[in-house]
């Protein structure tokens, strides 16, 4: 299972595993990559976006970090401040209630209005409680409650007739508000204790407070719990200031922020979004598209240094199509210019030829020499003269239904011959069925001739496969290929077995070398068909070119049915799938390719047309 699938499984209903999970994972993963592929790729293309939202996080992530910090440390010095104060009031109202209780024990009635001995414990507390909470209304609450060391029952009276329990100044409930284990404790420490708690409201309502208390003893010298509840109200408010205050602060910072490195940006990204529009357009052939430069920054000089770049590129690229319009006119003229002398020295030389038993053996071999070289000098002309049609656009295709197994046929008969001087058995795989296409017949027979003669002249005596094949289907395409077991192709030669005038072996010193045009017009041919002309090769190992055509002229192309790697390429080096790295040697170039890059080549040539067919 995937991690996709692993997550989304975390979402499904328990015991929806299995096989009957899947098709909810599969259900649920269209649904969620609907709509998120629109967003993935606007991210994927946008750096602007990508760097605001980027900013924006981690604007939010620092402003959330620091709003944390700031609203503890507020947090903490409220406490803080709370607890000082709570704890000099409460201390000082302690002092009082002992002095209190002191003087009331030692002096009866003081004459000064506080209650003496003789008073009811009961009520002498109550005064108390009311005494010592009448300088702190809102601010805290007094509570006194039995001690139970007293060893007097909670609950009941006192001698005066007082109830005895709790006593509290303000609208609280004193049992509840005060903790159990803190009274306890005062119970067994007579120190001041402090604790965070809970006031409880006679309504159930409940507020945080810090609790001051301290075991006293009263009038009579009976032991009691009297607590300082301070509620954090005031501190709460501030503390709720503050976080709005941080919040609306943080929103307004961040989104500031996100402005702020949005028009940045986009003062980074325009010049960079022109100069990626103007290159789209330089490279669809608008050479005179210019950056707009402004001032003297680095983007200033990236927009120079493109328009420099701009214009180097225009004069060589006009210099290369002034070039390639001299060679074109160049190769026109001098093929045609050709053809009358050459017209005219056949006719000497077969004259000659017919007389060359009158001759003697000398003067008769001379003869012959005369006219294969004759043969070979028109096959040559007359590749410059189709090449020229092809330049000037003059090519035109004459398609016919044709049975590729007869024009297979056809190539291999003229190429015995040479097969037989090499040593080589041509064999042919795959013509059971018929293999019907709509082709020019003498433009496909010429592919396959410039094939078959290539791979016999490199195959080094071994057998050369042909091999057809069909796809089903009225758009399935038909395939021919043809494989040799010979040198195959080296490192490097890929990338320049299409190009015009190039031969694998530059010395020439072979049988059948010609001008290096041959694969360039088997090129042209098969893109003049809406085909593929495609190679494999790998040193040692031999080499496969793959002719892949529609069963309609021009008409839709979707794969091949042969495949371009051989079954017995083996598995050493990077065997050659379809765009293999040309440097490893294995090779994959197709004639499919816009543009005129490979179809300016001619790879593995032998100028093989009129060699294979005179059958010498």
């Amino acid at each position: 299972m995937t991690e996709w699938s692993r997550r989304t499984a975390l979402l499904l209903p328990e015991g929806a595993t299995g096989s009957r999970a899947q098709p909810a994972i599969r259900i649920f993963g269209r649904w969620a990559r609907g709509p998120l592929l629109p967003v993935l790729r606007l991210w994927r293309r946008n750096i602007q976006l990508r760097v605001v939202v980027s900013t924006l996080l981690l604007s939010l992530a620092v402003v959330l970090v620091l709003g944390v910090v700031v609203i503890g440390q507020v947090r903490n010095g409220l406490l803080e401040a709370k607890r000082q104060t709570a704890i000099s009031q409460a201390d000082g109202g302690f002092a009082v209630a002992a002095d209190r209780a002191d003087r009331a024990i030692t002096g009866a009635d003081a004459g000064d209005g506080t209650p003496g001995r003789a008073t009811d414990p009961g009520v002498w507390l109550t005064g108390m409680v009311e005494q010592l909470a009448s300088g702190g209304q809102g601010v805290y609450s007094v509570v006194a409650l039995p001690s139970q060391l007293s060893g007097q029952p909670f609950g009941g009276e006192t001698a005066g007739g007082a109830p005895r329990g709790p006593r509290s100044s303000a609208d609280i409930r004193p049992e509840e508000s005060v903790p159990q284990d803190m009274r306890e404790a005062l119970d067994g420490d007579a120190g001041t204790h402090r604790r965070y708690g809970t006031i409880v409201r006679p309504d159930g309502s409940t507020q945080t407070a810090l609790i001051v208390g301290r075991r006293l003893t009263d009038n009579h010298g009976n032991p009691y719990q009297l607590y300082y509840l301070f509620p954090f109200t005031q501190e709460e408010k501030s503390l709720a200031l503050v976080k709005g205050t941080i919040t609306t602060a943080g929103v307004f910072l961040v989104a500031l922020l996100g402005a702020i490195s949005w028009l940045v940006v986009r003062q980074a990204v325009t010049p960079v979004r022109m100069a990626a529009r103007i290159a789209e357009r330089l490279a669809a052939g608008r050479l005179q598209e210019r950056m707009k430069v402004s001032g003297e920054d680095d983007i200033a000089r990236l927009g120079e240094s493109f328009n420099k770049m701009a214009r180097s590129l225009q004069g060589k690229i006009h210099q290369l199509e002034e070039l390639s319009r001299m060679q074109r006119r160049f190769v026109s003229d001098v093929s045609h210019e050709l053809r009358t002398p050459l017209t005219t020295v056949r006719m000497a030389a077969d004259v000659i030829h017919e007389s060359k038993g009158d001759f003697d053996p000398m003067t008769a071999r001379s003869a012959e020499l005369l006219i294969d070289q004759l043969d070979r000098f028109e096959a040559m002309l007359a590749e410059l003269l189709e090449i020229s049609r092809f330049d000037a656009g003059a090519a035109a295709l004459e398609a016919e239904p044709t049975d590729l197994r007869d024009s297979v046929r056809r190539v291999l008969e003229a190429a015995e011959p040479l097969a037989e001087r090499k040593g080589t058995r041509l064999v042919v795989r795959g013509d059971e069925r018929p293999v019907v296409a709509e082709v020019d017949p003498r433009r496909v027979e010429r592919v396959l001739r410039n094939l078959v003669v290539n791979a016999i002249e490199h195959g080094e005596g071994h057998d050369v496969v042909v091999r057809l094949a069909a796809a089903p289907g009225e758009d399935g395409a038909v395939a021919v290929a043809v494989r040799d077991h010979g040198i195959g192709l080296g490192p490097g030669e890929a990338e320049r077995v299409f190009n015009r005038f190039w031969r694998a072996d530059p010395a020439r010193a072979r049988t059948t070398g010609g001008t290096g045009l041959g694969l360039s017009i088997a090129l042209e041919d098969t893109r003049l068909h809406g085909g593929r002309l495609e190679a494999w090769g790998e040193p040692g190992r031999g080499a496969q070119f793959r002719l892949t055509l529609p069963r309609a002229a021009n008409g839709p192309l979707r794969g091949s049915p042969i495949a371009l790697e051989p079954s017995d390429a083996g598995t050493g080096g990077a065997a050659g799938a379809a765009g293999a790295a040309a440097g490893s040697g294995a090779t994959a170039l197709s004639a499919r390719d816009d543009g005129r890059g490979p179809g300016h080549g001619s790879g593995r040539d032998t100028d093989s047309r009129e060699e294979a067919g005179r059958g010498r």
